[in-house]
């Protein structure tokens, strides 16, 4: 198979989500109070992208290649290991606690994990299917851009300057990419029907979006706002996963389409003739047996 024009594209989408968090930093950097307001609107529309990422493409796609179910309980594990991480290890920053001073080290090391299980999530999503590799992209890089503002400002308010601060952000970020070419080329080499492992990730990352959103960010819709404030956050959570629920689908049919260039629609084709091999052999078994 040839993966040279995938891995182009995991590159260059892994860097994409790494700029998207960059540029929402940078803007917190201009104006502090714009950046506020953005974060406090922009995170309930990336809790419905989310939402509707892992729930109408990570897990169907997961489903298809992991007939079992071990991709569900992998979701169900994905859940406990991140509550436990939030729990035990601090690892996800609630807007509402970013007002309080916290370690600059424990808020660098968290945020390049956190980049690095993306990383992992993307190359696992597009080494299944590119698709899915743009949605899980997408879903990733709308949740980290008001998580790096906030991060951002926990930075700054602990003294460090504004130079180190984007270096060191910059740096964070590209564990996203490093771990997702990892994981692509892993992937890859793998049969899908044969290797149920890419899709137990998936299951993982759903879990992992499913998560944040529910936890993370969901409960901090409910909080009230400022008084002259028209609260339509609910309504932006609603929209992200019905954008999400639109775009998926054409997303899909767009790259299926064009995907017969660089090997990936081969394997497909590849995978849906040996199905069709077996039930034939089978068949064919069950009329000799009918014979006997």
């Amino acid at each position: 198979m040839e993966i040279d024009s995938t891995l182009l594209q995991v590159i260059i989408f892994s860097l994409i989500g790494g700029v998207f968090s960059l540029i929402g930093g940078a803007f917190l950097l201009r104006n502090k109070k714009s950046a506020q307001d953005f974060a406090t609107y922009a995170t309930p529309f990336a809790a419905g992208v989310l939402l509707a990422a892992a729930f109408t493409d990570l897990l169907p796609e997961a489903a298809h290649y992991d007939p079992a179910g071990n991709s569900l309980r992998a979701t169900l594990y994905g859940v406990l290991i991140f509550f436990l991480l939030e729990r035990y290890v601090r690892f996800f920053h609630h807007h509402h606690e970013h007002e309080k001073r916290s370690s600059s080290v424990l808020i660098i090391i968290g945020d390049t994990l956190h980049n690095a299980i993306d990383g992992v999530a993307i190359g696992a999503a597009f080494a299944l299917n590119p698709s899915v590799g743009i949605v899980t992209t997408i879903a990733a890089a709308l949740h980290e851009i008001p998580q790096e503002i906030g991060d951002f400002g926990i930075l700054l308010n602990n003294g460090m300057k504004r130079s180190k601060v984007l270096l060191v952000n910059l740096l964070s970020a590209l564990a996203t990419t490093v771990t997702a070419v990892i994981m692509f080329v892993l992937g890859s080499d793998v049969n899908h029907n044969d290797n149920p492992n890419i899709a137990i990730l998936l299951g993982l990352t759903a879990g992992f979006f499913i998560y944040i959103a529910a936890s993370d960010i969901i409960p901090e819709i409910h909080e009230k706002l400022e008084k002259g404030k028209r609260d339509i956050r609910p309504w932006l959570l609603v929209l992200g996963a019905v954008l999400m629920m639109f775009v998926s689908p054409i997303a899909h049919d767009y790259i299926d389409a064009h995907g017969h260039d660089d090997g990936y629609s081969e394997v497909h084709e590849e995978d849906e003739t040996h199905d069709e091999h077996s039930e034939e052999e089978h068949e064919h078994e069950e009329d000799e047996d009918h014979a006997h």
